[in-house]
C-alpha cells in the first residue's frame, strides 16, 4: 500500500478543518432566540436619602 505524500494529508487537514468550521458557524448563526413574555417587568425602588 503506498504512502501518501506530506501535501495530501496538509490537504486533508484543511479540507476537514473548513468542514468543522462551516459545520460551527452553521449552528451558531442559524440559531432563533425566542422570546417567552413580551410584557414589560416594572422594578420599583425605593429612593433614599443618606443624611450623615
Amino acid at each position: 500500500m503506498p504512502q501518501m505524500m506530506p501535501l495530501s494529508w496538509l490537504m486533508l487537514f484543511i479540507f476537514f478543518s473548513s468542514l468543522f468550521l462551516m459545520f460551527n458557524f452553521m449552528n451558531y448563526f442559524s440559531y432563533i432566540p425566542i422570546k417567552l413574555s413580551t410584557e414589560k417587568k416594572n422594578i420599583t425602588m425605593k429612593m433614599m436619602n443618606w443624611k450623615w
